[in-house]
């Protein structure tokens, strides 16, 4: 069984240190000799600067102060909500059948037809 070669990984400390000697290579040719000597792309001189760019973004960026939100807590308070409201929205239902049950039980005490029953 052969081997898999293995992903290399750069340090924070490592990935600094090559892009500032890349930022102070002022002759032509410089940066590339330095992405030879360390057997670099300069993709990955790229990638790296956006990292550090979105890390300095980050670390500038208003934070929000104080408990940080719970997402179990919002969706059990979420599901409490609903719950509520079917319960209500039950009950609402079951008046509105018992209003509409009045006029035929009134009906039938009366001895009256009722609207189903009445010809068209």
């Amino acid at each position: 069984m052969t081997a898999l070669p293995k992903r290399r990984r750069f340090s924070a400390g490592y990935k600094r240190r090559i892009l500032r000697a890349a930022a102070g290579g002022k002759a032509p040719g410089e940066v590339g000799a330095l992405l030879r000597r360390e057997g670099l792309y300069s993709s990955h001189l790229t990638h790296w600067r956006r990292e550090l760019e979105a890390r300095e973004e980050a670390a500038l960026s208003a934070k929000r102060r104080g408990p940080k939100p719970d997402a179990a807590k919002a969706e059990s308070r979420r599901n409490e909500a609903l719950e509520r409201d079917v319960a209500r929205l039950r009950q609402q239902l079951d008046r509105a059948k018992q209003i509409i049950e009045a006029p035929k039980k009134l009906c039938d005490l009366l001895g009256l037809p009722t609207a189903e029953e009445r010809p068209r």
